[in-house]
C-alpha cells in the first residue's frame, strides 16, 4: 500500500484526531493512529475507549488498505519536516511502514489495523439535531467551567444537553455553582437529554468550526453521541446517570435586584479576594439603596480588605456572602458590559444574570451563598 499527501495537511489532521489518544494506555493499539485508505481518501481514527475522533483527508494512493501507525513518533516527525509532499509505503504483511521525504527515507513499526477498537457509528434511526458550531462552541465554554470534578458525583462531572425540538439547552453544575445556557432557533424534531462528559467537551470545543454558517449535525442513541461537521466526527461515550434536577434549586421569587458594570465588580472582587481566606474565599456583600460595599478578611493573618462600588439596587439593605473565586469565574464567562444580581435572603441562592443578552441565546448564573460566621 503506498500513498502520498502534503506534510502539513496530515500534521493538522492528525492534531484534530490525535486529542483522543490517552498519554498512557493500558492497550497499546490505543497509543496509534488508524490510517484507513478508500478511493484515495483518507480516514484517520484515534480513541481512547470512552471518546474517539476521526477525520478525513485526500490523498493520492495506489491501493486501498489500512495500518495503525504509532502517533507519538509520527506526529514528532512531521512537526521538524518543512511542509513538503510525502510518500508513505507500508508492508500489508509485517505493518513495517517506510515514510519518504525530500531529506531522506524513516522508518517505523505499525501494527495490525484489525487490533483498533470498532468506532460506533450513528444508526439511520438515531435522533439527529442541527446546531451552529460557533454557537455550540460558545454554549461549552459558557458551562463546562461550573461542570464537576467530584468522580462521586458522576452525572455532575459533565454537561447536561437538553434537547427541546427548536432549542437546546446546557446545564452545568457542582453543587456550589450553576449555569444554565439556553441556544434558540436549532433545528431538530426531537426532545430528549443526556450527560455529555467534559473531557470529551474539551476536545470538541477544540476542533470545532468557528465560523457562524457551519452547521453540526448532533446524533444520539441510549450511550454516545457523535458530533460530526466537515470531514470530522468525534464520538463519545454518555455519562449513564440521572441528572439532578436543576430548576427545583433555582430560586423564583427574588425581590432584591443589584445592577453594576461587570468589569469594575469583578476588578474589585480580585483586589479583595487576595485579602480573604485562602480556604473559604469569602467575601461579604454589603448592598444598600446606590452603593456596594465588598469586604474581606482573614482573622488568621489579620489581613482584611473593603472597597465601595456604585450600583443601582432595589430591595432591602442585604448582608450577603459568596465564594469570591466563584463569582470571579462567572463574571469572567459573561460579556454584557452590565450584569444583575437577582437575591433574596443571606441563605439563599443568588442569580447572576448578564443585562444585554446576545440574540438567540439565554444564559443564567446561579452562585450559593457562604455563611456568614456573625
Amino acid at each position: 500500500m503506498k500513498f502520498s499527501v502534503s506534510s502539513s495537511e496530515l500534521l493538522r489532521h492528525l492534531q484534530i484526531a490525535g486529542g483522543a489518544i490517552a498519554s498512557n494506555s493500558v492497550l497499546p493499539i490505543l497509543e496509534d493512529f488508524l490510517f484507513t485508505i478508500s478511493d484515495n481518501q483518507l480516514k484517520i481514527a484515534a480513541s481512547d475507549l470512552e471518546v474517539s475522533i476521526t477525520t478525513a483527508i485526500e490523498v493520492m494512493a495506489d491501493t486501498d488498505g489500512s495500518v495503525a501507525v504509532p502517533a507519538k513518533i509520527l506526529l514528532e516527525t512531521l512537526k521538524a519536516l518543512p511542509q513538503q509532499p510525502i510518500t508513505f509505503t507500508v508492508d500489508t504483511d509485517t505493518f513495517g511502514i517506510e515514510i519518504t521525504s525530500a531529506y531522506g527515507k524513516y522508518r517505523l513499526a505499525g501494527s495490525n489495523p484489525d487490533d483498533f477498537p470498532k468506532i460506533p457509528f450513528p444508526e439511520s434511526e438515531d435522533d439527529t439535531l442541527s446546531v451552529s458550531g460557533h454557537a455550540l462552541s460558545r454554549g461549552i465554554s459558557k458551562t463546562i467551567f461550573a461542570a464537576s470534578n467530584d468522580e462521586l458525583r458522576p452525572p455532575m462531572t459533565g454537561v447536561y444537553f437538553q434537547v427541546d425540538f427548536s432549542k437546546l439547552v446546557l446545564v452545568a453544575t457542582d453543587a456550589h455553582k450553576l449555569v444554565k445556557y439556553t441556544l434558540q432557533e436549532v433545528a431538530s424534531e426531537v426532545s430528549t437529554s443526556f450527560i455529555v462528559p467534559k473531557k470529551a467537551l474539551n476536545l470538541l470545543k477544540g476542533i470545532l468550526p468557528e465560523k457562524d454558517k457551519e452547521e453540526v449535525k448532533m446524533s444520539f442513541n441510549q450511550s454516545n453521541a457523535f458530533f460530526s461537521f466537515n470531514n470530522t466526527e468525534l464520538v463519545c461515550r454518555l455519562i449513564d446517570h440521572r441528572y439532578p434536577d436543576y430548576n427545583a434549586v433555582i430560586p423564583v421569587d427574588n425581590p432584591n435586584t443589584l445592577s453594576l458594570a461587570r468589569g469594575d465588580f469583578q476588578n474589585s472582587l480580585r483586589r479583595i479576594a487576595i485579602y480573604a481566606n485562602k480556604t473559604t474565599n469569602q467575601v461579604t456583600l454589603n448592598i444598600n439603596e446606590g452603593s456596594l460595599t465588598i469586604s474581606a478578611q482573614d482573622l488568621d493573618f489579620s489581613n482584611e480588605a473593603t472597597e465601595q462600588l456604585a450600583c443601582s439596587y432595589d430591595g432591602d439593605q442585604l448582608n450577603i456572602g459568596f465564594n469570591a473565586k466563584f463569582l470571579i469565574e462567572m463574571l469572567s464567562v459573561l460579556e454584557s458590559e452590565e450584569v444583575k444580581m437577582e437575591l433574596s435572603t443571606p441563605t439563599r441562592a443568588g442569580i447572576l444574570l448578564p443585562v444585554e443578552e446576545t440574540e438567540g441565546e439565554e444564559i443564567l448564573m446561579l452562585v450559593m451563598p457562604v455563611m456568614l460566621s456573625n
